[in-house]
């Protein structure tokens, strides 16, 4: 029983870090664009 419980904590690990990497890219993106938008405006 060991064998599920591993894999399924692995599979649960990497959709975790890859949420976070998601959401760390839509933060990067939306502070480029503002960034954007302040330059063009000035």
């Amino acid at each position: 029983m060991k064998k599920p419980h591993h894999l399924l904590m692995a599979l649960l690990m990497l959709w975790v870090t890859g949420c976070n990497t998601v959401v760390g890219l839509g933060k990067d993106t939306k502070a480029a664009g503002e960034a954007i938008e302040n330059a063009a405006r000035k």
